[in-house]
């Protein structure tokens, strides 16, 4: 029997995972729609979602200079069986703007060097295609704009035509963004004579030209929609259901890839199972309305994570089913998604995310920065971040919820840290313990009366923090940090807030004791005690309902499922007993 291919895990370049054996998922049907698409394609996924390699794809397969090398890297692949006329048949110009400096201060230095060692490759490259003199001409130039222009003139003059790659657009934007203090630096680079917004200018002007084909690729249309007038001319296929599945894997290709690796290694689980733990940390994205309830996504870096752990630790589900990049990356959105600028008030768009499980809104193919804050752009915002996906309609908009555990724990460690920053601190030490107290003797009351005394005491400092969202965001976010369990919540309407089913993560921690349904309910800090005698009533029969659904007995599984009904009246916990 043949070795096991590599599993790709962190690997962008296409060549490389062609020639190393690995494990690769065959997108390349998709290069016959991009073909059949508008010349100038822009496209927008989260991050670590296979843009960069779906890039790197395209680009050997167009490239004149690898025609050789087309039987060797495509062969057993779509377009390897079925090639299109225009295979090889271009000249690859490829950016890479992540490894630009996004300082203001040296953005255009670090733009003008990087662009410089890009062209003078290019031009050394494709020598044999261009004029004698194309890199004396280019080194005559000055700066990234003035060569652009140079590169597509030598071409032109060559009779020749360009595919022009830019992975991470709008990384610059990014970078300035994090910071509100820049914002005046971010527009006089993006409007009229600013540095970059000429650079896109100079791409409009080649298409007129060499440049025959252009493929965008970020993580969001904000610097796209300040450069409009600067390169116009590009079609975003980002919402477009034909390319829902270009990136990322669906779950056919997940379990066609656990299926071929059960060949070589002796799973400790069927693959069935193995679907069952990945997907609710990993699967749900959906990119298109229209393929909304067909096909859902995986985050493909997130699954090749789980398989390299699964695979290389005797095939042991991974204790921490969440790589370190993604958490430093979702650190790196937090600076963005400060625009929600109301975030301590109720009315915060991912306070009630968090608290009512979804958020509704229209989906905006693009929005310029300075209107980030309004709620609907700010909704698509986290969208294009990957931290909200689409869920169906509700009133004749479009639904948004959290896509799964993964981007949960990210989001309410936010929501925590927000706190945190506002002087809602919790010790960490204590409500460790705590956890290991739930988990294992059974010991709900302290731990539950732990979030409560920390709420309490913050809202007694904190006059805008006494809602009902604040009680209910602030427990539902720590319940999320727990180690040891998966909380689970349902929202059966809208009027109401959920159960919470603390799901024992036994395939990780396999001796769990404990397991807990969770009816949190809330009035007003001037509520009767009649009112309260109701809503506990009202929590004690929705507790029980809960509690014998298929999905908590199955959850469950061997551990002692506590029944537990808790009542807010204002920020003071007035009930908390088991059933």
């Amino acid at each position: 029997m043949n070795n096991p291919k590599r599993i790709p895990y962190g690997m962008m370049n296409f060549v490389a995972l062609r020639e190393e054996n690995c494990y690769y998922v065959d997108k390349t049907r998709f290069v016959e729609e991009i073909e059949h698409a508008n010349m100038y394609f822009f496209y927008i996924r989260p991050r670590r979602f296979g843009k960069s390699l779906t890039l790197s794809m395209l680009r050997h397969y167009y490239d004149v200079n690898e025609a050789d090398k087309f039987e060797t890297w495509f062969k057993g692949l779509y377009i390897g069986e079925h090639p299109t006329p225009l295979h090889n048949s271009y000249l690859v110009l490829y950016f890479n703007f992540s490894v630009v400096n996004g300082e203001i201060s040296s953005y255009r230095e670090s733009m003008d060097s990087y662009c410089n060692t890009v062209f003078t490759s290019f031009c050394e490259k494709y020598s044999r295609l261009l004029p004698e003199d194309a890199l004396i001409k280019l080194k005559e130039k000055k700066g990234a704009v003035e060569q652009l222009y140079c590169v597509c003139d030598l071409c032109d003059k060559a009779g020749q035509s360009l595919y022009l790659f830019i992975d991470e657009y709008d990384h610059f934007t990014n970078t300035i963004l994090s910071e509100v203090a820049r914002q005046d630096d971010y527009a006089s680079e993006t409007h009229g004579t600013g540095y970059l917004r000429s650079f896109y200018n100079a791409v409009k002007s080649g298409t007129d030209s060499s440049i025959k084909r252009v493929f965008l690729t970020g993580v969001s249309p904000v610097t796209m929609d300040d450069l409009t007038t600067g390169f116009n001319i590009g079609t975003n296929y980002s919402l477009d259901s034909r390319f829902n599945e270009m990136t990322g894997f669906t779950e056919v290709e997940v379990r066609a890839m656990l299926q071929e690796y059960s060949e070589y290694y002796d799973y400790n689980h069927s693959i069935d199972e193995l679907i069952q733990v990945m997907k609710p940390w990993y699967d749900n994205y959906c990119f298109a309305k229209e393929s909304y309830g067909k096909t859902t996504m995986y985050n493909s870096n997130m699954v090749l994570y789980f398989m390299d752990k699964y695979l290389n630790n005797g095939c042991v589900i991974p204790e921490d089913m969440l790589e370190e990049n993604i958490r430093i990356d979702y650190n790196k959105l937090r600076m963005l998604i400060r625009k929600d600028k109301n975030f301590t008030h109720d009315a915060s768009v991912i306070q009630d995310l968090v608290t009512c499980g979804f958020v509704v809104g229209e989906l905006k193919a693009g929005f310029p920065a300075e209107r980030i804050c309004e709620p609907g752009n700010f909704i698509s915002l986290l969208y294009y971040f990957g931290l909200v996906t689409i869920a169906g309609t509700y009133r004749g908009k479009t639904r948004f919820v959290i896509p799964n555990e993964v981007v949960r724990e990210q989001v309410f460690k936010y929501l925590l840290d927000t706190y945190d920053e506002n002087g809602l601190s919790v010790d960490v030490r204590k409500h460790d313990g705590l956890e290991e107290g739930l988990a294992y003797d059974g010991n709900w009351k302290s731990y539950f009366q732990n979030i409560s005394d920390t709420i309490y005491l913050f809202s007694s400092q904190r006059d805008k923090q006494k809602g009902e969202s604040f009680v209910h965001g602030f427990t539902l976010a720590m319940t999320c940090q727990n180690q040891f369990y998966r909380p689970v919540s349902e929202y059966p309407n809208q009027e109401g807030y959920a159960d919470i089913f603390l799901l024992p993560l036994l395939d990780i921690y396999k001796d769990i004791q404990h397991s807990y349904v969770v009816e949190l309910k809330y009035v007003k800090s001037n509520a009767s005690e009649a009112e309260i005698e109701v809503k506990t009533h009202d929590a004690e029969k929705q507790v029980c309902k809960y509690a014998e659904t298929e999905m908590v007995r199955l959850g469950a599984r061997s551990t002692h499922l506590h029944r537990i009904v808790i009542v807010y009246r204002g920020v003071e916990m007035v009930v908390c007993k088991e059933l």
